[in-house]
């Protein structure tokens, strides 16, 4: 230990002596890792940043659809079935817990929406339930969500995204007005942060979010429940009789109250067999998506009695490839950027080679001395290889310095977001140390080299 601490005092004392000389050698290695650690702590907070964006449009997102119909022999496409029903909903959630964080029903609809003198068509008009901002990680901005009594109920209420809060009340707090969809008065309980567009251009903030049994069956037109059964065709009163039990062929008496037409519009009673257009759901992990969607088929397959021979009615999709192409970009961009920094960190070991060698040719009458004294060949590699790692190490310690500043300064100064980097940092560090093992060997190792006599002779 003696010896290597000598070294490296005799090292140090040799560096001092030509300070300036010193200090520009070292640029070369403080500028590659200030870029190695201002690139990567920008590509990590870019790729972090980037994962956020597509969680949010939905990377956990599975979305079941309807299969498609046919008519005469032409199939009409995804979605014009309907094969989803309301009962897979809560079948979902019993069967596939394991895996699914949420999941929410949706009832699509496409009409205006008016406020005053102002109206607009939202590209997204959605019936669903109060677990769908939970699905699409969805905060609100003002106001409340509505409620499973909401739902139960058809309460005419809704939450506005931002694009409709723009175009419909540009002047007026949203929450606590009415508008009118379909004719239909909703009450504005809550309004929805702004998302953005999607991955396809798609602006989700163009989203009307209400009840799903309101929406189908008070904007959609459809009756909610089917046909009663125990409704008969209106009777003589001369051909009943007092007892029910006592009917006669072909007599059906109604065996509870019947309602109006109006009273069903007003009061819908939700059916198990009310069917849905689509189906949304968030995994727990999206490293178990394709275990979750091969359980939901599997459910939804016996929930709707497929035999085995039969093509699904529905269809699953994700956006595992959407997601997968976008962290690849952010990754090979990220490492076409470090490897540039790297040249720089080559570069820079070139020049403490050039230094290097300049600096044996002038102490060679130096280095005669310590040999004609009792010093060794390898303490002669030794002192001039620790000369190019301490140069090296100064050099790492100031470029992360700066690395750290200038990234720090990008995150303060502009929108671009950055991630402190450990990794990074050893790894700068790690390189910088190799540089200079690698190009001061040769010059130390022709350090050691010399002939004493020709050395002493040197002028």
């Amino acid at each position: 230990m003696f010896p290597f601490t000598e070294t490296a005092r005799v090292a140090l004392k040799s560096l001092r002596r030509n300070i300036m000389r010193s200090a520009l050698t070292t640029l070369g290695i403080f500028m590659g890792v200030a870029a190695v650690i201002t690139i990567t702590e920008i590509g990590q907070g870019s790729a972090a940043g980037i994962r956020e964006t597509i969680e949010r449009m939905g990377a956990k997102n599975l979305m079941i659809q309807s299969g498609a119909a046919s008519s005469g022999g032409i199939t009409l496409g995804g979605g014009s079935s309907n094969t989803l029903l309301i009962g897979d909903v809560t079948a979902l959630e019993a069967e596939c817990g394991q895996f699914i964080a949420d999941v929410a029903p949706v009832v699509r609809a496409r009409t205006q929406v008016v406020y005053g003198n102002k109206n607009w068509v939202p590209f997204y008009l959605y019936g669903t339930s109060p677990s769908y901002p939970d699905v699409r990680q969805w905060q609100l901005a003002e106001g409340s969500f509505f409620t499973e009594q909401d739902v139960r109920n058809s309460v005419p209420v809704c939450v506005l995204g931002q694009t409709l809060v723009r175009e419909l009340f540009p002047d007026v707090n949203p929450v606590g007005q009415d508008v009118r969809i379909n004719n239909q008065p909703f009450r504005v309980i809550g309004t929805l942060e702004g998302k953005g567009s999607d991955m396809v251009g798609f602006d989700q903030d163009d989203t009307l979010l209400a009840p799903w049994t309101t929406v189908k069956y008070k904007v959609a037109g459809e009756s909610l429940t089917e046909t009663n059964q125990s409704v008969a065709l209106p009777l003589d009163t001369a051909s009943q009789v007092n007892t029910l039990n006592e009917r006669y062929p072909g007599m059906h008496l109604p065996l509870y109250p019947v309602a109006s037409t109006a009273q069903q519009a007003n009061h819908p009673q939700a059916n198990r067999l009310t069917n849905v257009d689509r189906i949304a759901l968030r995994v727990r992990d999206d490293a178990d998506m394709t275990t979750a969607k091969k359980q939901m088929s599997e459910m939804l397959r016996r929930q709707h009695r497929l035999r085995e021979n039969e093509p699904n009615d529905f269809n699953i999709r994700d956006m595992t490839e959407q997601s997968a192409a976008m962290s690849s970009t952010s990754e090979v961009m990220r490492t076409l950027l470090l490897a540039v920094a790297f040249v720089s960190l080559l570069v820079g070991g070139v020049g403490i080679m050039n230094i290097m060698l300049v600096t044996v040719t002038e102490r060679t009458r130096e280095i005669g001395l310590r040999m004609a004294v009792g010093a060794r060949p390898g303490d002669i590699l030794r002192q001039f290889l620790i000369e190019a790692v301490i140069l090296c190490l100064f050099g790492a310690a100031a470029g992360v310095l700066a690395g750290r500043g200038i990234s720090s300064a990008i995150n303060y100064w502009t929108a671009w977001r950055t991630e402190i980097s450990v990794w990074a940092i050893v790894a700068s560090v790690s390189s910088s140390v190799l540089v200079g093992v690698i190009f001061g060997f040769y010059p130390a190792w022709k350090a050691s080299r010399l002939d004493p006599i020709q050395a002493l002779r040197y002028e």
